[in-house]
């Protein structure tokens, strides 16, 4: 397993070992110790799965409180996956960094709790995957809004996004309510 930093130091990519032959290949998706080794020590209590369409947009989502760390992987198809530094007092705060993550690629992103996340779909379908440190709690969820000016977030669209209401309603990033981190 090889972890390549990020523009924003605490959001990692992970390329997991890959083991191919004729009739397919096997992938280690999570292993607790070899994780931890890498920083990304954590109890993840929850495992999503969503399927989307070409020019889907998803976010960008928080938590205000239970914030989550995702570990974020694609199984299927491709997306333009984006974390957004929330975590106020943080020297990238306001940031984003984005990667492409993709079924063939195989890459995972780890985004920490603080993090807001959305991606984009940039194949016909993709199929994406995330583990989450914590629960969803739909009082606590937020939403800041994909094509934020402040943000500025290069998002790889042809076309008009596909957005929920939700996400067409997002908060603007200036006006947003912020995840609140326990100090350490």
């Amino acid at each position: 397993m090889k972890v390549v930093s990020t523009r924003i130091a605490d959001v990692l990519l992970i390329e997991p070992d890959v083991f191919s032959d004729e009739r397919g290949f096997f992938i280690e998706t999570w292993q607790k110790r070899k994780f931890a080794e890498c920083g990304i020590d954590y109890a993840f209590v929850q495992d999503n799965h969503s399927r989307s369409i070409r020019s889907t947009l998803r976010g960008i989502h928080y938590q205000v409180r239970q914030p989550q760390g995702k570990l974020v992987r694609v199984s299927f198809g491709e997306v333009f996956d984006v974390a957004v530094d929330l975590r106020r007092g943080s020297p990238t705060f306001g940031k984003w960094v984005g990667t492409y993550l993709s079924g063939e690629n195989k890459q995972i992103l780890w985004i920490p709790p603080g993090f807001g996340h959305g991606f984009c779909v940039t194949s016909d379908v993709a199929d994406v995957h995330y583990k989450s440190t914590d629960y969803y709690a739909p009082e606590h969820e937020r939403c800041i809004r994909w094509n934020d000016p402040e943000l500025a977030i290069e998002w790889p669209l042809d076309d008009d996004p596909i957005l929920s209401a939700r996400d067409r309603a997002g908060e603007l990033f200036a006006n947003a309510e912020l995840p609140e981190l326990e100090r350490t």
